[in-house]
């Protein structure tokens, strides 16, 4: 190796340090983060588990042969979803290599237990370390891995500098920044550019996506589209949907049926506030596109984003007065024995699919509040038409396209939203084409996890050469 290859490395190491004021507030901050630990595990005790992994970075040792092996972030279910095919496509491509699958939150460990599953002795778990010298240090001399993927928008300075030094390619994969998180980043310019430095590749989701990331990095984006795309919704869970649905009707007759899929803290009091409204206007005059005056009333089903949340959301129900039936209830029902209509809630953890096949239409969570929206691409990989919240800052450039496609529709506020899932429902048509629509959307774009696999494949051939 010639003077000069050996002496960019550590440019660039120098180059990527954090400041020393980014260590101190991690330091400074741990008794918090501690505090927040216990504060989360009041309602989900996993929390109080695996604290050596997210202090100290230390974990049992990865599974495997100790040959090539590829560590994959992805923090939550979301992530862990879109990372799902992409781990897939390398495991093929390299029958040899294992893998370690990091994250940050409970649930999306447990939705990344299905890759262990599904590849067994190949695929480790833990928790990634916060980003403190010492643990990130021992967390990349645990693992070792020949390159690292992290999914969507985790960026962390001290991990990043950490693997530069030790020369482990870094890809950022399905990347996307909003304006909002830009101007938050810029507002520390000097620290993300020395976080950015590290990076050896950036595939994002879209054209505005990399416009963005490029204010912050100066290497190489490409436009590799979004990975949630290539997800395949679970036949058996379609199947057991629509099944569902059936027996649903043998209960409780012919009715619509509106999901409100994904929703947010807020966003299920926001719904029953204008359902009551809904009920107590006379829609029939002033609103002649929606359902006819004695139309039967919709089948709400409530899916909360956060398994925490399910007990909470139950008991915001039950005071509405109607029936709750929980999903572990629904095979059991009978005709006669809900006591009415009730309002269901879906209170399990990777039944999307189901609950998609299950449905007429679709409200996203997280678009009624500036939350920045959930996953509208799996809704329409089932083929159920969605309507948009405000707020979907997060997907905004799969909403437009969606809406474009003719597979959703945006609505101003919880109210309007009401009035779209309405008027699809009440025109049989309508909601036909909006079912097509929705099935081509979601097919025309795929093929994001190829070009994110091209990326990593470069970033392991720059580092053997």
């Amino acid at each position: 190796m010639n003077r000069s290859r050996a002496v960019r490395p550590v440019v660039a190491a120098v180059r990527s340090r954090p400041p020393a004021w980014y260590t101190v507030a991690w330091v400074l901050a741990l008794p918090l983060a501690a505090l927040y630990l216990l504060w989360r595990s009041l309602r989900q005790s996993e929390y109080r588990r695996h604290w050596a992994e997210r202090f100290l970075g230390h974990a049992p040792p990865p599974s495997g042969t100790g040959g090539l092996r590829i560590w994959i972030h992805a923090v939550s279910v979301g992530e862990t979803r879109a990372a799902q095919p992409l781990l897939a496509l390398l495991a093929h491509s390299h029958p040899q290599a294992d893998f370690v699958l990091t994250h940050m939150t409970p649930t999306g460990r447990a939705a990344g237990a299905d890759l262990v599953r599904a590849y067994p002795g190949r695929v480790t778990q833990r928790y990634l370390p916060y980003d403190l010298p010492f643990a990130v240090a021992r967390f990349l001399d645990e693992v070792r891995p020949a390159a690292g993927v992290l999914m969507e928008t985790e960026v962390w300075p001290q991990l990043l500098h950490a693997a530069d030094r030790r020369r482990i390619p870094i890809v950022l994969a399905n990347a996307r920044l909003s304006q909002r998180s830009l101007d938050k980043a810029l507002r520390h310019r000097d620290l993300m550019r020395r976080a950015a430095v590290a990076l050896a590749a950036v595939g994002a989701q879209s054209d505005a996506d990399r416009a963005r990331i490029a204010q912050l990095f100066d290497g190489p984006v490409q436009v590799t589209g979004n990975g949630k795309f290539d997800m395949t919704p679970d036949a058996g869970q379609l199947d057991q949907g629509r099944r569902l649905r059936a027996h649903l009707r043998t209960v409780l007759g012919e009715r619509p049926l509106w999901l409100f899929a994904s929703t947010r803290d807020g966003e299920e009091r926001l719904i029953l506030e204008a359902l009551r409204r809904r009920a107590a206007a006379d829609v029939s005059a002033s609103a002649p596109t929606e359902a006819p005056a004695g139309a039967p009333a919709p089948l709400l089903l409530f899916v909360p984003r956060h398994p925490q949340r399910f007990d909470e959301v139950a008991a915001l129900l039950a005071e509405q007065g109607a029936p709750v039936l929980r999903r572990a209830a629904w095979e059991r029902a009978a005709p006669g024995s809900t006591g009415g209509p009730p309002l269901l809630l879906g209170d399990s953890m990777g039944e999307m699919a189901l609950y998609y096949a299950m449905a007429d239409v679709a409200l996203i969570g997280g678009s009624l509040l500036p939350l920045g929206g959930q996953n509208l691409i799996e809704a329409c990989a089932c083929g159920c038409p969605v309507v948009l919240g405000p707020h979907m800052f997060n997907f905004a450039v799969a909403a437009a396209d969606a809406v474009a496609a003719g597979a959703a529709r945006r609505a101003r506020d919880a109210d309007d939203a009401l009035r779209a899932l309405a008027a699809i429902c009440a025109a049989p048509s309508t909601r036909d084409a909006m079912v097509a629509a929705a099935l081509a959307f979601a097919g025309a774009h795929r093929g994001a996890t190829a070009r994110t696999a091209a990326l990593i494949e470069q970033a392991l051939r720059a580092v053997a050469a």
